[in-house]
């Protein structure tokens, strides 16, 4: 029961992140990296920071956790675990740019699903071989490297129907339904996101003993992992700002921040903030489900991947209602629903030979 309700809190923080995209289509005369970084201080630093606020038990503060000196090891690299996060969140900031980028070019649903494939694959894989030394050809990691092989695989298959759309479609569909569709190079981009983006879950690994941290201070294990989460979403925030500002001068774009004309400083405010909200949720959802899996060692390693597959499942459904698959054929559709549903029993299947 703890596992089942585990996935649902994972699944609905992966609903928020899915979402995320559908409210900045409402942003209105800001340039790309303006809207970027807007909604990024919400999602990177506002609500992760009040997310780890909860992890801080009466009469301790935040510093507490995050000034723990307990190290972590990758690579035979002895680092402290804020700072390790830190780190990981810089080059996951990378990803994040690159992310953002691959959705202007493939759109949402196939945009997400690459990134997020090699993302998932990288992000579970890593962690288990360099932190936790797991052997991946026999017991627990076998069927980690099992699980993660059936998520790529309905990721590619998701993939391949992409490709099957862009077949089909002239360039003026392509052109309505993304208006910036470029199938390879928003590949090439969407790869780079998804290897960097992986730097996320080796932030929160090195970042385990400022869980451990919180918890001997008395924090609840629905937060305790809280903390992390926000030095890797603070590092990435320092690599997204640097790009955007830069971007923001090259451009001559600053004076978007104060365009006041009508309501567009308001409406483009409250919708970066709420895109910022639920971009976090997936974390906050993550953080929240992981305790509901301490007693399930393979699907507690196997969390990202399933928070990784859930993402695709979803952004995939909204490229579905935001018609960005309209004009595709029968053939392509079916692809495209027979690479979700392999997706989806990837979510169950480590639970599933493991019970």
């Amino acid at each position: 029961m703890n596992t089942i309700l585990g996935l649902l809190i994972i699944a609905v923080g992966s609903f928020g992140q899915s979402s995320s995209y559908v409210p900045i289509k409402k942003v209105k005369k800001w340039s790309w990296e303006t809207f970027w970084l807007t909604q990024g201080v919400f999602a990177w630093l506002v609500f992760p920071f009040l997310g780890a606020l909860l992890a801080v038990p009466q009469g301790a503060s935040l510093f507490d956790i995050l000034g723990v000196d307990t190290p972590s090891t990758l690579f035979g690299v002895s680092f402290a675990p804020a700072a390790g996060a830190l780190f990981f969140g810089v080059l996951w900031g990378i990803g994040g740019l690159t992310f953002g980028l691959s959705m202007r070019y493939l759109g949402v649903a196939l945009g997400q699903s690459i990134a997020l494939g090699t993302c998932s694959a990288f992000g579970t894989l890593i962690p288990a071989l360099f932190f936790d030394k797991q052997d991946l050809l026999h017991g627990p990691g076998l069927i980690l490297l099992i699980g993660v092989s059936i998520t790529l695989a309905g990721i590619f298959v998701i993939g391949y129907a992409g490709t099957l759309r862009a077949k089909s479609m002239t360039e003026e569909q392509k052109k309505a339904a993304i208006k910036d569709f470029a199938l390879t190079k928003g590949l090439l981009v969407a790869l780079l996101a998804g290897v960097m983006s992986a730097c996320f879950s080796l932030g929160l690994k090195a970042g385990e003993p400022l869980a451990e941290a919180a918890r001997n201070l008395g924090a609840s294990d629905l937060f305790a992992t809280l903390p992390a989460t926000f030095m890797v979403t603070l590092g990435g925030f320092l690599t997204n700002a640097v790009y955007c500002l830069f971007q923001n001068a090259k451009n001559k774009t600053f004076s978007d921040y104060t365009k006041t004309e009508g309501s567009v400083w308001v409406n483009n405010l409250l919708f970066c903030a709420l895109a910022g909200l639920l971009w976090y949720s997936q974390f906050f959802g993550l953080s929240m489900g992981k305790s509901f899996l301490a007693d399930n060692a393979i699907m507690l390693a196997f969390s990202w991947s399933i928070l990784m597959a859930l993402n695709v499942t979803f952004s995939n459904v909204w490229g579905i209602l935001l018609k960005e698959w309209k004009g595709s054929s029968k053939a392509t559709i079916a692809v495209l629903l027979l690479g979700l549903l392999v997706l989806v029993f990837s979510v169950f299947f480590p639970n599933l030979v493991s019970a």
